[in-house]
């Protein structure tokens, strides 16, 4: 009786662990390079276990062959990393921002190390992403995003069908929307290119002995940078609150 007891338990906590686990690796902020590997397992271990009597009566009884054991923690894997990977997509949004500023204030060859992603990146796309996943943190949204895992439960119970179309769906409109969304979050930037250089050519018309390439990359760094001090608030704002937004898909 105890060993059947105990193997029960342990069927719900490897169905739970895994599918946290796989989604707690991929989350933005947690997946950061400067969160080590122990720290996110002992957060998936701790979230887990505190998870069990709320989500008993959502798990399955174990099945009878193994094969079908298998084949449910599979399962639990693939959400934990589609939950993980829908929220990395809802954070490309401030990451598209970032290359179309860097890219319209000239800083698209100034980079530096991200921390967060372990790779080179233009200096204005690291400092948004830092700056989001702050905030984020601040406003308690990563309490918002360890709620989307547990009601996913509710969206994607262990013991269903694998909605492979309505996963792909979900990706393809939360990849559309974050591009929009990017887009419209550096559209002032794009505006302050085409003004910028269109400004530079005429000047460079109407005076042509003024050297205009020494002239305008000063002028360009200098405009733009002011122009992100005037809109950061404005764009950390309405990426936060599509952030939230996007979460909601799993929350009940």
């Amino acid at each position: 009786m105890m060993t059947e007891l105990l193997n029960l338990e342990l069927y719900k906590f490897l169905l739970i662990f895994l599918r946290v686990g796989s989604a707690i690796m991929l989350m933005p902020g947690f997946n950061a390079g400067y969160v080590n590997t122990q720290l996110r397992l002992s957060i998936a271990i701790a979230v887990s276990i505190i998870l069990m009597p709320f989500l008993n009566d959502k798990l399955p009884p174990i099945p009878q062959d193994f094969a079908s054991i298998i084949q449910m923690l599979l399962f639990e894997i693939t959400y934990g990393i589609f939950i993980g990977i829908f929220m990395q997509i809802l954070m490309a949004a401030i990451n598209l921002t970032g290359n179309i500023i860097g890219q319209a204030i000239g800083f698209s060859n100034a980079q530096m190390f991200d921390p967060a992603f372990q790779q080179q990146s233009i200096i204005v796309d690291t400092f948004l992403t830092l700056v989001a996943l702050t905030l984020i943190f601040i406003t308690d949204l990563h309490h918002l995003m360890l709620s989307a895992v547990i009601d996913s439960y509710e969206l994607l119970p262990p013991n269903s069908a694998f909605p492979t179309a309505d996963m792909a769906e979900s990706i393809s409109k939360t990849l559309t929307q974050s591009f929009v969304i990017g887009f419209k979050l550096g559209s002032p930037f794009i505006a302050f290119t085409i003004i910028f250089y269109s400004g530079m050519g005429l000047l460079s018309r109407l005076m042509p002995q003024l050297n205009i390439f020494f002239l305008s990359l000063p002028l360009q760094i200098y405009l733009g940078v002011g122009l992100i001090f005037l809109t950061l608030p404005v764009m950390i704002i309405w990426f936060l609150q599509y952030y939230e937004e996007g979460l909601q898909l799993f929350l009940h």
